[in-house]
């Protein structure tokens, strides 16, 4: 951790979070140019506000605009050091992502008891995402029950992302989510819906994900990249 995020840590006290100044996101810019402000929050350091970014990226300012703190912002109380700025992405995600559905996603469940609930962004050109869609019965057999997103790499207008269509818009959606990970594409016929990629694909961008797959843990965890089932399952605290 920096010096300055230490000194940061060091003044955070217990307060009443109060809404940030009107206007504030209109002060906020580079060079000239408005930052992509998604929202802005209070944080736990009186007089500094949380400001997210489109893209998932966070940073600090002033009441003012006119300071600004890049880097993540942590709490050193009772010989803990707490990340702040992790949890709170944490937190957005669970948020955003019980807003989905069951209907818009592509759900791969256990037979027997569901012991955890992973939600996977998932691009079917991914090689690492063919592979992990591999695992899927493994994860399934161990009562994880893989919910799948998608977030073509290239793009709403790309290859991917037509082939996602015609999955999310098949009448078994994860019949034809496995083809396509083989390398089987649905029939054009069967993408005649509002499939919801493109808002998926927002939606990842918002929440940070920069490639698939990337795997978001029931507390709003992300982890970038393959994960092995049986690590996967130590990470949901789950045994065999």
């Amino acid at each position: 951790m920096s010096v300055l995020g230490g000194a940061l840590a060091l003044l955070i006290t217990p307060l009443t979070l109060a809404a940030p100044p009107e206007g504030l996101a209109d002060k906020l810019n580079h060079n000239g140019q408005p930052l992509p402000v998604t929202s802005i929050d209070d944080s736990p350091l009186s007089g500094l506000y949380e400001v997210h970014l489109k893209g998932g990226q966070t940073l600090y300012t002033d009441a003012d605009g006119e300071y600004m703190v890049v880097g993540d912002l942590y709490r050193n109380r009772d010989g803990q050091m707490i990340n702040l700025t992790e949890r709170a992405a944490n937190q957005r995600r669970v948020e955003r992502l019980d807003a989905i559905p069951d209907e818009q996603r592509v759900i791969y469940k256990p037979a027997g008891e569901v012991k955890a609930r992973v939600t996977v962004f998932t691009d079917t050109s991914c090689p690492y995402c063919q592979k992990l869609h591999e695992a899927v019965p493994r994860l399934n057999q161990m009562g994880i029950e893989v919910d799948y997103l998608a977030f073509p790499r290239a793009g709403v207008d790309s290859e991917a992302a037509r082939v996602m269509r015609h999955a999310w818009c098949a009448d078994n959606a994860s019949e034809a989510l496995s083809a396509a990970m083989r390398g089987d594409d649905a029939p054009t016929s069967a993408a005649q819906c509002d499939a919801p990629v493109a808002e998926q694909h927002a939606l990842g961008i918002e929440l940070g994900i920069q490639g698939t797959p990337a795997i978001v843990l029931p507390d709003g965890r992300m982890l970038p990249g393959y994960v092995p089932p049986e690590r996967l399952a130590a990470m949901l605290g789950i045994d065999e």
